[in-house]
């Protein structure tokens, strides 16, 4: 097969002509999006331990690649640990702190940053492999240099957000640029997981309008819980109303509390009532939604993968939710709330293969 038939990534035309020829020959491409996939999960899950030790501040400078060098002498550590101590979070929340006690925190924001660094390091070196060998070429190489160049605007966004951390009177980064952060990542992985999921071959399995619209439904609902989990962890919204299922004994706590601040738009981002109500309610709205596609999905296309992949989403769901349930009722401990991170990224990575194939 020529290089110009693995251009499109696998439009009806090519399938039809020589479908296992160009799955084979793209291979090596859907094995590198799916490692850059599983170092961008890994990274979120770092970047979940970071938020919940604290450890995000604890690196006051940006740099690309002289940072990627940690402390290597103990004079060394001494400046790095000058550096925090003239930041608000040390002063109003960690003041005294030892340095043995800095060094756990900042081994934390170094391995999130440092992952960063891998991400970028495999991707540029893959793309520029593939796209001279031809195997990038077309939509595919359209695509995919897209999510790289996503993935550099990421890493500003990670530096926006720990500046905001680090202005006077703030102890943790804003909640909002630690949302639109994870969001970020969250798209990321979504799209790697999904143009990889397009490279495989797979039997001929057309999909009616309901389902694709079930598919992009779930994917996009899953994408806003993950936000409004931000916004949570962001808030410590989880450190408070610690009971289920009701808040504060209300299954929908009283306006008074959820529209407490002025103006009411705040509430949305810096009321913990608030921030956790919705975060519940987009929960089991998802829970239903993605029980409906079960439904929807068997009595449309029964017996096919389309229906087991519905299933398996709504199997992941409602172990997520429990999982929530759990992690909240015990106050998010660092392993429980970790486990609900990565939880999360795998609901979405599979909602996204899933709205992936249904467009075969």
């Amino acid at each position: 097969m020529s290089v110009t038939a693995t251009d499109h990534d696998f439009d009806r035309a090519e399938a039809a002509l020589r479908p296992d020829a160009a799955t084979r020959r793209l291979q090596p491409v859907r094995i590198w999006l799916y490692v850059i996939a599983a170092l961008v999960f890994g990274m979120v899950v770092v970047g979940g331990a970071t938020r919940l030790t604290g450890s995000g501040l604890s690196i006051t400078e940006w740099k690309p690649v002289t940072g990627a060098v940690p402390p290597l002498t103990e004079q060394a550590w001494a400046v790095e640990f000058d550096k925090y101590r003239q930041i608000p979070q040390y002063q109003l929340v960690n003041k005294g702190m030892t340095l043995g006690e800095f060094k756990e925190i900042y081994w934390w924001e170094w391995s999130h940053r440092q992952l960063g660094r891998a991400i970028g390091l495999v991707f540029g070196l893959g793309f520029i492999g593939f796209f001279a060998t031809g195997l990038l070429r077309g939509r595919l190489a359209i695509k995919v240099a897209a999510l790289g160049l996503l993935g550099g605007l990421q890493g500003a966004i990670g530096w926006i957000m720990v500046a905001s951390g680090l202005k006077p009177g703030m102890t943790a980064v804003a909640p909002l640029k630690l949302m639109l952060h994870l969001t970020t990542a969250s798209v990321i992985f979504a799209g790697l997981v999904a143009v990889a999921a397009g490279l495989k071959r797979r039997e001929n399995e057309p999909s009616t309008p309901i389902v694709r619209g079930l598919a992009t439904a779930t994917l996009l609902l899953v994408l806003l819980q993950i936000a409004l989990g931000a916004l949570v962890a962001g808030s410590k919204a989880g450190l408070t109303y610690n009971t289920w299922p009701l808040m504060d004994g209300n299954f929908i706590p009283p306006a008074s509390g959820l529209f407490i601040q002025t103006p009411w738009f705040e509430n949305l981002v810096d009321n913990p009532l608030t921030v956790q109500f919705h975060h519940r309610m987009t929960a089991y709205a998802l829970l239903g939604l993605t029980l409906w596609q079960v439904w929807a999905t068997r009595r449309v296309q029964p017996g096919t993968p389309a229906a087991r992949r519905a299933s398996a989403i709504a199997g992941l769901s409602v172990a997520q939710a429990a999982l929530g349930i759990v992690t909240l009722l015990a106050m998010v401990p660092l392993s429980l709330g970790l486990a609900h991170q990565a939880f999360a990224m795998l609901v979405l990575g599979m909602a996204a293969v899933h709205w992936r194939l249904t467009r075969a």
